[in-house]
């Protein structure tokens, strides 16, 4: 079995993904998680693709106690108002780990999307499949933005929001919206 990832969407090369030891949950409640995730969200309908071998009854469930696949990808796609989006990971070297991290991406957009903030698109804008020949360049979570684990401590966050800043500032040379993603990668986790 292998998953079916999006073409437009880079690949992680196997060396350089890691081993992630700060996720404390099973595959399983993972899997629940993200499912709890899409029902918040309110999509039309979704679909998770690993290289694992998934139930029949229930196609986003890979079965229990399988070996760990030689690709670890995730990718999650869903259909919301009409419109197709997909997200996907394989920076990690087990299936757990990149499903965990879809899954709180997800969390993670849906929270930001409930803000009462105007912006000129969905939360989830980065995430919708392209039409045609347009091709999407996912946005990376905010704990990637600012270099630091998922579940990083708030002086973690603080300290590399204040690290990240030195170079992304528009008055040291940096570019504004990479300035802007560090700011909101920031409020992000801090508001967690």
């Amino acid at each position: 079995m292998s998953v079916d990832w999006p073409p437009e969407f880079d690949r992680t090369a196997t060396a350089d993904r890691t081993r992630n030891r700060s996720f404390e949950v099973s595959l399983s409640d993972a899997i629940e998680d993200l499912a709890a995730q899409m029902d918040r969200l309110g999509v039309d309908d979704w679909r998770l693709s690993t290289a694992m071998d998934h139930q029949s009854r229930n196609p986003n469930y890979p079965y229990a106690n399988q070996p760990e696949p030689d690709d670890p990808g995730v990718v999650l796609r869903w259909s919301m108002d009409g419109d197709q989006y997909a997200v996907a990971c394989d920076a990690y070297s087990r299936v757990r780990d990149n499903l965990r991290t879809v899954g709180l991406y997800v969390a993670e957009k849906r929270k930001m999307e409930q803000r009462p903030v105007t912006t000129g698109a969905t939360e989830f804008a980065n995430a919708r499949l392209p039409s045609g020949d347009d091709t999407v360049e996912a946005e990376p979570a905010p704990h990637a933005v600012l270099g630091v684990d998922p579940d990083a401590s708030d002086d973690e966050v603080k300290r590399a929001f204040r690290e990240r800043v030195k170079e992304t500032h528009p008055d040291s040379g940096g570019d504004t919206e990479q300035f802007h993603r560090v700011q909101r990668a920031k409020e992000v986790m801090l508001d967690e």
